[in-house]
């Protein structure tokens, strides 16, 4: 088990056992580097993977204004910090992992709360 420092910011290990997830950041051996990303799990569906909403904007020039988009990015979810539906998140880029996974999930920011969704 060890901590991980992305950008100065030093995020420790879940306090549960070890996981054996190979594509685990704290037990297994994936590397995290680059962006570190805070968004919401939209879907936690499949099998040790989810998907996190990003909101953001984007300038159409057309008409001179901007429009409020979602990004979609599917990330790593090991078993340690096992995140779902309604969870606002960390996430850490990593190597690929998938086709389309190039996140782990760091830490729970924030629970969703009971009856919410």
């Amino acid at each position: 088990m060890r901590s991980i420092v992305v950008g100065g910011q030093v995020i420790e290990a879940p306090q549960k056992e070890d996981c054996g997830d190979k594509k685990c950041p704290f037990h297994g051996n994936v590397t995290v580097h680059g962006q570190l990303i805070v968004g919401r799990v939209i879907s936690d569906k499949m099998q040790r993977t989810v998907v996190v909403a990003r909101e953001g904007t984007k300038r159409v020039p057309k008409y001179k204004r901007y429009m409020r988009v979602t990004y979609k990015i599917h990330a790593h979810n090991p078993p340690c910090v096992n995140a779902h539906v309604g969870d606002i998140v960390l996430l850490g880029e990593t190597r690929k992992l998938a086709k389309t996974v190039n996140y782990v999930v760091l830490k729970i920011i924030k629970k969703a709360e009971e009856g919410a969704q």
